[in-house]
């Protein structure tokens, strides 16, 4: 069976792009979720994850179809490599996300004020994720490699989030309970952050060539 390889590499790059959005605004409803109290919006984002696997089950069937049939080499075959694990750490953020809405259902339940830092951090994750994903549609090496480096800031907001809500631990149980699910939210934007750097570093791949996984920032 012939195949129009260029072709299929532009729209493996299109439903790679599109299931990027999806994740960045179910993120986005996440965050908007918690500082709201919005139950529904929690909710939808939980539900919502299930678009995001179908994404997963058919970008990577497409790419092992490509590998199967066109027989890429050099810089074709290293595009549908990184699309799989492209598609991989997305579908990764959007189950952290999916955890994010979980949490936040709960809490929309409790009177206790969301911490600023909190907030802070999820807009932090957002915008990395953001940034890497227009990285991935402009083929930006650079913003990469910036994006390694910003990852500390999410870091030292993650340990400032960690030491703010120890003074929760002193209060009711109501600010007891709403800390634990406040903790297991920042480590998942934590992870989100870190996952979109994974993403960062698959873009360097794709368009050098050079592994930097395991690289220094």
């Amino acid at each position: 069976m012939a195949v129009d390889l260029q072709q299929q590499l532009l729209e493996l790059r299109r439903e790679i792009l599109a299931m990027g959005a999806l994740v960045e605004h179910r993120l986005g409803v996440a965050v908007q979720s918690l500082i709201h109290h919005d139950e529904a919006a929690a909710t939808a984002v939980v539900r919502g994850d299930d678009d995001i696997d179908a994404y997963d089950t058919r970008i990577e069937a497409h790419a092992v179809r490509l590998l199967a049939l066109a027989h890429p080499v050099a810089g074709d075959l290293r595009a549908i490599l990184a699309s799989i694990r492209i598609c991989t750490e997305f579908e990764r953020i959007g189950d952290l996300v999916k955890g994010i809405g979980k949490r936040s259902r709960k809490l929309s339940h409790t009177d206790a004020p969301l911490p600023a830092l909190v907030v802070e951090l999820g807009m932090a994750s957002r915008t990395m994720l953001s940034d890497v994903i227009a990285a991935y549609a402009d083929s930006d090496p650079v913003l990469c490699r910036r994006l390694r480096n910003a990852d500390d800031r999410v870091d030292d907001l993650q340990k400032a989030v960690l030491l703010d809500l120890r003074e929760h631990f002193r209060g009711t149980e109501e600010q007891l309970d709403a800390a634990i699910h406040w903790m297991a939210i920042a480590q998942r934007f934590e992870r989100i952050a870190d996952t979109a750097v994974a993403v960062a570093e698959d873009v360097i791949f794709l368009v050098e060539g050079e592994v930097v996984r395991h690289a220094p920032a």
